[in-house]
């Protein structure tokens, strides 16, 4: 939900920039802009800008401000974003219906600002609430399938030749399961078994034979917008990165579990969505069902690292903090 801020000052140097550099990309004038300014999220230096006579608007995200654990190491930079969505629709994602945000600009002296397009469209969660609260569950299995193509193309046009990298994304887990027992309350004797179930997985083959994959690398509701059909648009492109493709998969299937655990108290809610996405998916690859196979095999440690992740929020109640990381420990023994 954006927040409206107040007009940008003439006199602030985002304004001109916003003028000269940004608007003749969009529209022509010969007015001076009077940027309107809403906040998109009160967790991140995110804002759009619209111009009060062209209605003209863009997004700006300010790469100042330190970043939190993520398990990407991708840089924290405007500039590398940029160059993430320009590689990706380089890629044909470009058009719809799998459309990448196109990058309008970079001002590393404006708090290391990167300017997007502003696109409209129905975020996922949204999507998920009207399922629940409405019955709209015939919505929601299109616009998974949307977003399994879309995740298919992009998996598929970057794959290999090099394999999967598994010892990154568990020196990940490691870190969040660190975070869980320092901030969160867990207790220790709960760590260590996340732990254990982490290190259960190295031992895995199926968790290092896979080629890796360019992947999004922050599969969450928030990212991904919706159109007509199943037309997707996917923002937010700063931790994209190479690894395995259940690391996108994986964690879009732990947040539909998420979403719908908070939504209804209920565990298996989500678990139809969860199948139907991933048979979509896999409908992408030569041998279906062998691709369903192979991404089943490495999904739970995908999907409980998700849920780990998500109890890391500090705004979420202890209550289902807790129980998100006693979901994800039933899924991480599930798994083994």
């Amino acid at each position: 939900m954006r927040h409206y801020l107040g007009h940008l000052a003439a006199a602030d140097p985002l304004h001109s920039y916003l003028r000269d550099a940004i608007l003749p990309q969009l529209t022509a004038t010969d007015r001076e802009p009077r940027w309107r300014v809403y906040r998109v999220s009160p967790a991140s230096d995110v804002y759009l800008y619209e111009d009060k006579w062209t209605e003209a608007k863009v997004v700006g995200k300010f790469y100042a401000r330190a970043r939190g654990l993520n398990g990407s190491h991708a840089p924290q930079t405007a500039e590398n974003e940029r160059r993430n969505l320009e590689f990706a629709r380089g890629l044909g994602l470009d058009a719809l219906p799998d459309y990448v945000v196109r990058p309008l600009g970079v001002q590393a002296g404006l708090g290391d600002l990167l300017v997007i397009e502003h696109v409209l469209g129905d975020q996922l969660d949204t999507v998920i609430d009207a399922a629940v609260r409405d019955g709209r569950s015939d919505r929601l299995f299109r616009k998974l399938s949307g977003l399994a193509r879309f995740f298919a193309r992009l998996h598929n046009a970057t794959a290999g030749p090099e394999r999967v990298d598994f010892a990154r994304t568990q020196g990940y887990y490691g870190r969040v399961v660190a975070y869980l027992e320092a901030q969160a309350g867990i207790s220790a004797r709960r760590a260590d078994r996340l732990r254990e179930l982490g290190q259960g997985y190295s031992a895995r083959p199926a968790m290092w034979q896979d080629v890796a994959v360019s992947v999004h690398g922050d599969a969450t509701p928030s990212n991904f917008l919706f159109g007509r059909g199943q037309d997707v648009y996917a923002i937010d492109l700063e931790r994209m990165h190479r690894d395995d493709r259940v690391y996108d998969v994986g964690r879009l299937c732990g947040e539909l579990k998420h979403c719908f655990l908070q939504l209804t108290g209920e565990t298996d809610r989500a678990e139809p969505f969860i199948g139907h996405f991933l048979w979509e998916y896999a409908g992408f690859f030569p041998d279906r069902e062998q691709t369903f196979a192979a991404v089943i095999a490495r999904l739970p440690f995908h999907m409980g690292l998700t849920l780990l992740r998500i109890a890391r929020n500090a705004w979420l109640d202890q209550g289902y903090r807790k129980r998100l990381v006693h979901e994800a420990k039933g899924i991480l023994t599930g798994g083994l």
